[in-house]
């Protein structure tokens, strides 16, 4: 047996990047169902203006009871998200569970399916998908999906969470020139450079 330490590859650029929306992109407001309300977190806007011009799709992944619990309609969601939309997208897929956690809906982060839908209708695997969220259900989801969950702590983010990951991000902009500091995944580099004059 090979003394060798065992190496793994580096990281590569995602296929797609996928934000949770509350307290991630955006200030988190409980159950919130009026526009009027959403305030972007800092540096959320130039995060998803650097990804849109490296030409990596952008999604939004979502869990919102508050529909489940009767207390905001799927409009109202609607309504929040196209506001998101303005002040901080655009983003190419929109997808959230309105389910309470006692329902046991599969989208329901931690569990992995918004993830997986938002790759499908990306047109990605989620194996090469990066989700960035403020929370572990988050990360978990993204996990769960086998694609990269990345943490961006804040005031509510649990302190065990935040010490769980090996290499949280301070924040969102940080994360995301993280993910375009790294390489491009095999035969991108070659297929862009075939397409230059």
């Amino acid at each position: 047996m090979s003394s060798q330490p065992c190496r793994t590859a580096p990281r590569t650029r995602p296929a797609a990047v996928l934000f949770d929306r509350d307290g991630t992109l955006v200030h988190d407001v409980p159950y919130n169902g009026d526009p009027d309300l959403v305030r972007p977190v800092t540096g959320a806007a130039d995060a998803v203006r650097l990804l849109r011009e490296a030409r990596i799709p952008t999604g939004v992944v979502s869990n919102q009871s508050g529909i489940g619990r009767g207390l905001l309609t799927h409009q109202d969601v609607r309504r929040v998200n196209a506001r998101v939309d303005e002040l901080t997208g655009p983003f190419d897929v929109w997808a959230y569970c309105p389910h309470r956690p006692d329902e046991g809906c599969p989208c329901r982060k931690p569990l992995p399916g918004l993830v997986v839908e938002a790759a499908g209708r990306l047109g990605v695997r989620p194996g090469d998908c990066a989700v960035i969220g403020d929370i572990a259900a988050d990360v978990l989801a993204a996990r769960a999906a086998g694609a990269e969950g990345i943490l961006v702590p804040n005031a509510r983010t649990r302190p065990e969470e935040t010490r769980a990951e090996a290499d949280p991000a301070p924040d969102l902009l940080t994360a995301v020139r993280r993910l375009l500091a790294r390489p491009h995944p095999a035969g991108t580099a070659a297929r862009v450079k075939g397409r230059t004059t």
